[in-house]
C-alpha cells in the first residue's frame, strides 16, 4: 500500500518569543515491511534543520529559530509504502515463556521490560487485572495471551478525546474507562512488562477504515505497542482497534513511552503562553510518486541535431565516430 502523510504542528504564541528550540521524531521508519519513499520537512520562520539517530534508533530532527517570531509552523510530509505483516500461528507453544526468561532476550530488551515514565504498575492498574482475571491469560502460550489481552483492552475502554492529556498517567484512563491511543498503549504496556514479556511503544500514522472497526482518530497521530517474541521477534499489536498491526499501520519511532518519541518537542526563550494545534491527512497516493529510472536518462549529444535533420551534424559525427576507431587501432 502507498500511503502520503501529511503532518502540520502550529505553535501559536500570545506574544512574540526571542528564541526557539524543537526536536522531531516525524519521519517514519525504514524496514522490511515498510520502505520510506520520500520525506520532507517545512519550518517556518525557516530554519536550518540537523538530524542524528537516538539512543533507539529513530531518526530525529533538531532546529533553532534564533529570532522573535509568534508562531512557529512545522509541515511534515512522506510517502510510504507498506507490505502486509507476515502471517502468524494460531499459537506459540507454552514453551515460549522459558525462551523469554533466557539471558539473551532480558539482555537484549532490557529497557523495554522495567517501568518507566507512564509505563507504571499502579494500585488501580492491578485492581483492573484482577477484576478481568487477566493473571489467567498466563496459563495460555504468550501469542494468544496477548490476542485476548489486546481484545479485553478494547472491550473495556471507550475511545474518547480530550478526557486524557498527552501526558496523563495511566490511572486517568482506567478511572474514566475511556482515552486515546496513547492511554491504551501505555496501559497493555504495563501488563505485558508486569508479565516479563518485553514491549515497546510505537507511534506512527494509521490509515483509518471505518468498514474494519477502526476508532481511533483519523486527523491525529496514531501509537500501538510491540511485543518481543522469541519465535516471531516483534509482533505488533493495536489494542484502540483490536487489532494486530499491518499495512495501514506507519511506524515513526520506537521507545519506553510516550515521551520517548514526543513528534515535537522543543523550549523558547520568552513570558508568553503557547498554544499548540495539530493535523494529521493520512491518503492512499493517487499515482507513482517516483518516475521510472529510464525517464531520467541523458539524451545523446548529436540527438538533437539528427532530429532536426542536420546532415553536417551528422556527418561530423561519422568522422569523430572514424577518428576514434583509428586511434584505437
Amino acid at each position: 500500500m502507498l500511503l502520503e502523510i501529511r503532518h502540520v504542528t502550529q505553535y501559536h504564541y500570545e506574544r512574540p518569543v526571542r528564541e526557539s528550540l524543537m526536536e522531531l521524531w516525524m519521519q517514519p521508519q525504514k524496514g522490511a515491511r515498510q520502505r520510506l519513499v520520500s520525506f520532507e520537512l517545512d519550518v517556518d520562520p525557516a530554519a536550518q534543520l540537523f538530524s542524528y539517530p537516538d539512543s533507539f534508533g529513530n531518526a530525529v530532527y533538531h532546529f533553532d529559530v534564533p529570532h522573535p517570531h509568534d508562531r512557529l509552523t512545522i509541515i511534515a510530509r512522506s510517502a510510504v509504502e507498506t507490505e502486509h505483516a507476515a502471517e502468524l500461528p494460531d499459537r506459540l507453544d507454552i514453551g515460549e515463556w522459558d525462551r523469554l526468561r533466557s539471558e539473551f532476550v532480558r539482555g537484549e530488551c532490557f529497557d523495554f521490560l522495567r517501568p518507566h515514565g507512564f509505563v507504571q504498575t499502579t494500585e488501580r492498574l492491578l485492581a483492573f487485572i484482577a477484576q478481568h482475571d487477566l493473571e489467567a491469560l498466563r496459563r495460555q502460550d504468550p501469542l494468544t495471551a496477548l490476542k485476548r489481552l489486546n481484545e479485553t483492552l478494547y472491550q473495556s475502554f471507550g475511545y474518547q478525546p480530550g478526557v486524557t492529556d498527552a501526558d496523563s498517567p495511566i490511572d486517568l484512563a482506567l478511572e474514566a474507562g475511556s482515552g486515546v491511543c496513547q492511554d491504551f498503549a501505555h496501559i497493555m504496556l504495563a501488563i505485558c512488562r508486569s508479565w516479563g514479556l518485553p514491549a515497546r511503544y510505537v507511534s506512527g500514522y494509521l490509515f483509518t477504515d471505518r468498514d474494519a472497526g477502526d476508532r481511533s482518530d483519523p486527523d491525529a497521530t496514531h501509537a500501538w505497542i510491540e511485543v518481543f517474541l522469541p519465535s516471531l521477534r516483534w509482533v505488533g499489536f493495536d489494542p484502540t482497534n483490536n487489532c494486530l498491526t499491518g499495512e495501514r499501520h506507519v511506524a515513526v519511532a520506537v521507545g519506553r513511552d510516550y515521551a520517548d518519541v514526543t513528534p515535537s518537542r522543543g523550549v523558547y526563550k520568552g513570558d508568553a503562553e503557547s498554544h499548540l494545534a495539530v493535523g494529521v491527512t493520512v491518503r492512499r497516493a493517487r499515482a507513482a510518486l517516483a518516475e521510472p529510472e529510464f525517464l531520467r536518462l541523458a539524451k545523446p549529444a548529436s540527438f538533437g541535431a539528427r532530429r532536426r535533420g542536420d546532415a553536417a551534424a551528422v556527418h561530423q559525427d561519422q568522422q569523430r565516430q572514424q577518428q576514434q576507431q583509428q586511434q584505437q587501432q
